[in-house]
Parts: structure tokens; C-alpha cells; sequence
């Protein structure tokens, strides 16, 4: 689900207030051009092709759960006395960070969350007693029925995705790429378990999770929320997930002490999108849809899910959120879904005709509640306003309503009073508790990976002199990634995590205990020669859209040319490699004597020394028990290898995974690549209307960031909207409108632009104004905390309005002053303005430079 903290995001609307984790800069020279002329093309509709779907062709499942006539006669009653703005409140789910309990119990909202940077106050790092204080006040909110409505409980809903990994020391486990490697069925239904119990301690009563996804792209940013490429692995995880989570059903455990509502997501096909592109079209046959993608549902409605939310993708150019196809006739009648499908971060408004704040599409086909973080107030304004006018029929809401009152009563929520007097709240001993971080520690042992152990290096004697490597060795928020603390998983230290162990940490515990003697040093200096080296590095922290990547080449340096000092000096070398996706890494194979990969093995990095040495007698104390349930690539555009292709060529197949005892040894590898993969990718940034990978084009008003995963999109507050039009191809350029405060802009991770700037480069941007009101417009290039840097280009675009296109060239050392950081650029455009600005762009990319060029445009 896409998170974003609404008050503390990236951009705000008005570049004057830009919130300073991406500040912005500006621009310099232009030059006319006989590009498109100012002729508005009308938007085409998506291309939707004529897919057959068979609800016949879907296996029949069904609930365990019997609807009982008790229930049944309550919801009929609540129903008769409900309003119907009340109605519409219950199918609205607001974020913490865009709503006040005083808003919740005035428009009786049904469901709230925290999406990943949402926190108490704002604060990522708040204490558990900050997150139970809240609980209760949004309670007491929705149960007050001083007015003289009804009391209906509010849902809270949290990503706890790999433990309660939102909350200030609690157990975090391994991201479930690595627990697909552990072929554990137990563990997962004791880590799903572990995890409930963790949530209830603060007084949240439902998890987004677990993730099915079958991920057959692996340059998808959320590649590490799958268990598996395989389907098989995910229809057996799926169950005891869930049944870890809400308990058994039928049994007196089921959404009991100890438990609360899990939520299967995304349904369909999120793991197959175009070029692993988050948030977009899955192109499959149905047979694909219902084998791979659809293959962990009937477990999870069979085991009793409560919760489905509908995935961001498309299929075949319809979104799902509004397919009723998907999302009534195959999800309900078919598989026999009785719960409630909910939606995801603003996704209702990505389905063709709707927008953030209206989207009768969406519930009209089946979607139950809508996701509406901070669109939620105008959302609930039109959706009564539809119902009103039989847009949206009163049987559909009515329906909708029945089925998320069924659930809540099914949850006890109805009786189970104020979340600090429930039976776990407020224990929080709970978090981090030694045994539910002795299952976290069991988890990483099973997860990891041996991949090479040449010459049987490993396991090692902790009685050795080891120096221990890498910006990963002693860093628990990487070795965590991303959903842990933070959305993106990054600002976070080490004291983050009271109840935690840095795999460092670890393995001087291992050494100490043994004799030995362990050193730190994450540049890999020392100052006496170790006996051997463990070198731990890999990907840095990140979540959805933001780890989308062009292939899977590893492409950081330094940690290679450590690996090749420590040979050339005769020192042995365990690399720990930590990522979320099998990656190409052959350099830094044939570098190393042993490799391991780790996945994001979470807060227990105690469990990799457990694996790396012996005993202090020599014995070993853990064999390597994972075996790979994604398979890793010979190349790095191997990026949809998965088994059963019908080319399939890995470099490690699906299920390798050495044992302490297997003596072979890995063979020199290949390292020779495209030369054009191994560089990052700054020069290009917008080709044909299109961001070009791993660049996204993003939208932001007040209300944060929307990322542009389709051909027509609209900011969070409705003050930007981007459309595709045709100019010399169908959708080559977008038109980008402004009805109030925000900006459009690349985004991507940092990249080096002060070569370019000293060389006289320039960035090239092809534009065409064809309405121009707007007081106040600004053109800026950001790069960090310290780059503030911005060029007012209101008077200079007014000049060129419903004129013809041109190209400005400005040079890239027009953005360079005594505060700016040419050599973290993250954001190489953004262009900022308020209401009464229409323009079109089609290409964006930094070019040669034109010699005398001012800085202006």
C-alpha cells in the first residue's frame, strides 16, 4: 500500500514552504522550437483489451464462517437506524495524520489508519503509550453517540507487514522474502501470532497483512513483500498466516484474546505489472491471473479472511478498484469471500473517470471501503451526494455497510470496550518480549541463504580474530528495510530499536563469549591483520515505487573493491548480503570465500552469527536451512526468471541453497555485462510524456506526493491533475493543470550532478504553455536538505503562452550556489505553481550545454 505521512511528506504544495527533506532549485536559458502545436488532443481512453473472465473457470472456496442470525438481525437493526450520512461513514477510512477524533465521531467514519510515516503526533519514533493514547481517543470518538446516532466502533488499520513494525521496540521480523526461504509452514503461523499480540499491546484491531503477491518481476519495488515466485509457496503460507493472526475459526481462539482481522492483499496481479512497475498494468492470460496471482486467496478465505484490499494494478488497462468483475463476481461469488474488500492509499482514484475525492466507479463495483487517507472529507461529501442521486443505488451502500458491520461484530469490537482495558493493551513488555524475539531469531536462521562456501570456510571459529565490515554490519535499520519505523524504512538509528541486536552486535557477542576478539570497522581498515573478514553490504532501505529499479545489477563499488583488497592481502572473506531481490552480484562472488544471502533478516541479526560459527568446542550450532524461493539471475535483465519458464537459465535455480556439509565449490563467474548497465541513469529523465526508469513523475499538493501511474492522474487534494495527449504519437506528451498550490516533478534516488555541472552541461526540457494565469510559478531542481535554491519563471512563461513549443536549456551550474548539493540530486525537475497554469511537457533530459547561456528562461 502506498504510505505517505500527509503533514511531514516530501514536498508541500507552495515551494516557499517546501518541507525540507527534497528542497527545491531552478532554471536558466530557452530557445524556440517547431515542436507540437497548442492544440489539445482529447484524452483517449485507456486501451483496454477484450480479456474473457469466467467466473466458472475460478476455483469455488468458501468461507468457514457461518453467517449467524443473531448477527444478521443486529446489522438489519443498526441498518434501520442508521442515517444515511452515517452509512457513508462507515465505508470512509481516513489516516491519522489527516483527521481528528473530533472529525471522526462528526462524520461517524468507519475506519481509520496509520500509513507508513503516520504516527502520534506526527512523531515516526513515538512511545507505545503515545500509540494506546490515540487509540482510545479515536474510540471514544466514534462510540459517542451524544448527538443522537448510532455507536459504531472505528476499525484501525495497520501495515504491520513484517511484525509491528510501526511501533518503538517491538519485534520485527524478517521482510517475507526471506521467510519464503525457510519452507516453514509453523513459523509463519507463530510469527503471524507473535505479531497480533505485538498490535494489541497499543490497541490497533486489524493488520494489512499478509501480502500475497506472487512477484514474477523482480525490478518491482516490492519484491521483498513476497514469499515466493512460486505460487505453490504462497497458497501454503497464506492459511496459517492468517490463522496466526486471527486465530482458528470456528474456536473459541478466533478473533479472541490474542487476535485481530488480517487482510490479504492485493488482489490481483500486483506482482506481474509491466516492466515491475508499481502501481501498473499486469498484461496475463486469465488462466495466469487465477493460477500464479490469484493462488494464496482460497487458502486465506478458507482460513477464515475477514479482509480483502484491492490492488493498485491494472489489468489489461482496467483497474482493479474498479472491476466488479474481480472484485464481486470472482473475489465473492466464487471464492466466497464474507468479509469486506477495502481499498488501497487513494487507489479508488485511479480508476478511469474517478478522482481522489469522488469515485462512485469504484463502489459500484465492489469495493466496500475506501482507502481515502486525506481525500476522505470531499470523498465523503460526493459519495453522499451519489447515493442521494442513485448514482450510487442505497441496496449497494447498504451492502457495503452490512458487510463491514458483520466483521466488526465478528471481531467483538461491538464488545470489546476501550482499547487500554482490552486484555493486552498496555503490556508493554510484550514488545520485544525475549520469546517473541526467540521466534524473530529462528526466523533469520532459517532465511538465510549460503550461496558459496568454498573450501568449506564456513562455519567459522569463534575463537578467530574477525573484523567485521560494511555499512551494514552494525546499521538494524538497514538490515531491517523499508516499513520499519518509517515508510521508506531510512532515518532511523540504532537507539530506534531498544529490543534489538545489529548483526554485529551478534557476532561480537558470538566471538566475546568463545575467547575470540570481533572489531568493527565499517571502511574495512584495521590495524592488525584478522584471521578472517565478514563483510555485510547490500541495498539501502526503501518501499514501493521508491525501490523500482531498471535491472538487477548491484551497482555500489566500494563494497567490491573491499573484497578484492581483503584477497589480495590473503584474508578470508563471508560476505552477508542483505536486499530485497536475489540481485546480480557475480564481482562480488568471485570476490568473496563465502556468500550469504540474508534478505532483511529484521531486528534478530544475532541469528546470522548463529549460523556463521561454531560452538566455542567446534561444534556447529546451526546448519544453512534455506533454500531459495526466488530464482537468482545469470544476468541483470534476468529480471523475470521464475521456474517453469520456458527459457530458464538462472545462475542459482529456484530451491539452491548449500548445506554446512556440501563441499563445492563456486567456479569464477562471469562478470562482463552491458557497458550501459553499469552506470546510473542521469541524463534521462522524461521521454514521449513518460518518466523514463528508474525516474518517477510525481504530483503533490498539500495533501503529499501521488505518484503518476497512469495515463490521467489527480494530486491528493485535487490541485494538480495530469492528463496523456497525443502530439506526434498517441500519449507522447502530458498536459499538466494547476486549479490551486503544487507542483509536478522527478523523483529517483540521488545521483551526481556536479561533473555535469562543471562540465557545461545543461538540463533540456520541452514545453508548451497553453493557459497562463497563475501569480506565481517556480522551476527548481532539487537536492537534498541544503539545497533551497529556487528561480521565479512566472513573468518568463507568460511570454511564451499559447504561442508554440519551445525548449529551455539551462545550465546545470545555474543551480549551483555556497548552500546546494549538485551531488545528491533527487529531484533533477520540479516545476511549482498555483491556480490558472496549464502547460505540456514531452521530454526532459540534460544535454550539452549552449555556450554564453544566461540563467534565465
Amino acid at each position: 500500500m502506498r504510505i505517505i505521512n500527509l503533514s511531514k511528506k516530501t514536498f508541500v504544495a507552495k515551494t516557499t514552504i517546501l518541507l525540507p527533506i527534497l528542497l527545491a532549485f531552478t532554471g536558466c536559458s530557452d530557445s524556440d522550437s517547431d515542436a507540437p502545436s497548442e492544440q489539445v488532443v482529447p484524452l483517449l481512453a485507456p486501451n483496454i483489451s477484450a480479456i474473457k473472465v469466467d467466473p466458472n473457470n475460478w476455483p469455488k472456496s468458501e468461507s468457514p464462517i457461518k453467517r449467524s442470525a443473531e448477527q444478521e438481525a443486529k446489522i438489519a437493526a443498526l441498518l434501520e437506524k442508521m442515517t444515511l450520512e452515517e452509512k457513508v461513514g462507515q465505508v470512509i477510512q481516513a489516516d491519522i495524520a489527516s483527521v481528528t477524533p473530533e472529525q471522526v465521531t462528526h462524520y461517524h467514519l468507519g475506519s481509520i489508519l496509520n500509513g507508513g510515516n503516520s504516527a502520534p503526533n506526527g512523531n515516526n519514533h513515538a512511545s507505545p503509550e503515545e500509540w494506546l493514547k490515540l487509540a482510545d481517543e479515536f474510540w471514544l470518538a466514534s462510540t459517542d453517540a451524544s448527538d443522537g446516532g448510532v455507536a459504531i466502533p472505528a476499525l484501525w488499520g495497520i501495515d504491520a507487514v513484517h511484525g509491528n513494525n510501526n511501533v518503538l521496540g517491538a519485534t520485527i521480523f524478517p521482510h517475507n522474502i526471506g521467510l519464503g526461504a525457510t519452507n516453514d509452514v509453523d513459523l509463519m503461523r507463530n510469527i503471524g501470532s507473535v505479531t497480533a499480540k505485538e498490535i494489541l499491546v497499543v490497541g490497533i484491531d486489524w493488520t494489512f497483512a499478509p501480502t500475497l503477491a506472487v512477484v514474477q518481476n523482480d525490478k518491482w519495488g516490492r519484491t521483498y513483500e513476497s514469499y515466493s515466485e512460486n505460487p505453490e509457496v504462497v497458497a501454503k503460507y497464506s492459511g496459517p498466516l492468517v490463522e496466526g493472526i486471527q486465530g482458528v475459526p470456528n474456536t473459541d481462539s478466533f478473533l479472541g484474546d490474542g487476535h485481530l482481522l488480517a487482510n490479504a492483499k492485493h488482489f490481483l496481479g500486483d506482482g506481474s505489472t509491466k516492466d515491475g512497475k508499481d502501481q501498473g498494468d499486469t498484461y496475463v492470460s486469465e488462466a495466469v491471473m487465477r493460477d500464479i496471482h490469484g493462488a494464496g486467496y482460497p487458502p486465506a478465505i478458507e482460513h477464515g479472511a475477514q479482509v480483502v484490499m484491492a490492488s493498485f494494478n491494472s489489468w489489461h488497462g482496467r483497474k482493479m478498484h474498479g472491476s466488479r468483475q474481480m472484485l464481486n463476481d470472482i473475489l465473492v461469488d466464487r471464492l466466497g469471500f464474507d468479509g469486506f474488500v477495502v481499498g488501497d492509499w487513494n487507489g479508488h482514484g485511479q480508476v478511469v473517470g474517478c478522482s481522489n475525492v469522488s469515485c462512485p466507479q469504484a463502489m459500484n463495483a465492489g469495493l466496500d471501503m475506501f482507502m481515502a487517507p486525506d481525500s476522505w472529507e470531499q470523498l465523503y461529501h460526493n459519495t453522499l451526494k451519489q447515493v442521494k442521486s442513485g448514482e450510487i443505488s442505497l441496496a449497494r451502500l447498504d451492502e457495503a455497510v452490512s458487510r463491514i458491520l458483520r466483521v466488526k461484530f465478528r471481531a467483538g469490537l461491538f464488545t470489546a470496550g476501550l482499547p487500554s482495558k482490552r486484555p493486552y493493551a498496555g503490556k508493554y513488555e510484550l514488545l520485544g518480549a525475549a520469546e517473541h524475539r526467540a521466534v524473530a531469531r529462528d526466523a533469520v536462521r532459517k532465511s538465510l541463504v549460503l550461496l558459496k562456501n568454498n573450501d568449506n570456510i564456513l562455519p567459522l571459529s569463534p575463537k578467530s580474530k574477525v573484523l567485521v565490515a560494511g555499512a551494514g554490519a552494525d546499521n538494524i535499520g538497514q538490515q531491517s528495510g523499508g516499513w520499519t519505523l518509517t515508510w521508506q524504512g531510512t532515518g532511523n538509528k540504532n537507539s530506534d530499536f531498544p529490543n534489538a541486536d545489529s548483526i554485529y552486535a551478534g557476532i561480537e557477542d558470538a566471538v566475546q563469549r568463545a575467547g575470540g576478539v570481533a572489531t568493527l570497522s565499517e571502511n574495512g581498515s584495521f590495524d592488525e591483520k584478522p584471521d578472517v573478514a565478514i563483510v555485510v553490504f547490500g541495498e539501502q532501505p526503501y518501499a514501493e515505487f521508491q525501490g523500482d529499479v531498471t535491472d538487477l545489477d548491484y551497482k555500489p563499488t566500494g563494497d567490491l573493491a573491499l573484497l578484492k583488497s581483503y584477497k589480495a592481502q590473503g584474508i578470508p572473506t563471508v560476505v552477508v548480503f542483505l536486499s530485497g531481490r536475489a540481485m546480480w552480484v557475480n564481482p562480488e562472488l568471485n570476490a568473496s570465500d563465502a556468500f550469504v544471502a540474508a534478505w532483511l533478516p529484521g531486528t534478530e541479526g544475532a541469528g546470522i552469527a548463529d549460523l556463521l560459527f561454531t560452538d566455542a568446542q567446534g561444534n556447529t550450532q546451526y546448519d544453512f536451512t534455506g533454500r531459495l524461493s526466488f530464482s537468482w539471475p545469470k544476468d541483470p535483465l534476468d529480471v523475470e526468471l521464475n521456474i517453469g519458464n520456458a527459457e530458464y537459465d538462472p545462475l542459482f535455480a529456484y530451491g539452491y541453497g548449500l548445506s554446512i556439509n556440501d563441499s563445492q565449490n563456486l567456479e569464477q563467474l562471469n562478470e562482463e555485462i552491458d557497458p550501459s548497465l553499469s552506470t546510473v541513469n542521469d541524463s534521462h529523465f522524461l521521454f514521449a510524456g513518460d518518466p523514463v526508469q528508474p525516474w518517477r513523475l510525481v504530483l503533490n499538493d498539500a495533501g503529499g506526493n501521488t505518484q503518476v501511474s497512469s495515463n490521467h492522474q489527480i494530486s491528493s487534494q485535487s490541485k494538480v491533475e495530469i492528463q496523456a495527449k497525443d502530439f506526434k504519437a498517441q500519449e507522447d506528451i502530458v498536459q499538466v493543470n494547476w486549479t490551486g498550490q503544487g507542483n509536478v516533478s522527478i523523483q529517483g534516488n540521488p545521483v551526481d550532478l556536479s561533473k555535469k555541472a562543471s562540465g557545461g552541461m545543461a538540463i533540456e526540457f520541452a514545453y508548451n504553455v497553453l493557459v497562463h494565469t497563475a501569480t506565481e510559478v517556480n522551476l527548481s531542481l532539487g537536492c537534498g536538505l541544503e539545497c533551497a535554491k529556487e528561480f521565479d519563471i512566472t513573468e518568463a512563461l507568460k511570454s511564451k503562452a499559447m504561442s508554440e513549443w519551445h525548449t529551455a536549456k539551462i545550465d546545470i551550474s545555474c543551480f549551483k550556489d555556497d548552500e546546494s548539493r549538485l551531488d545528491e540530486v533527487n529531484v533533477p525537475f520540479l516545476l511549482s505553481s498555483d491556480a490558472g497554469l496549464s502547460i505540456q511537457l514531452s521530454a526532459i533530459n540534460i544535454v550539452e550545454g549552449t555556450p554564453g547561456s544566461s540563467c534565465t528562461l
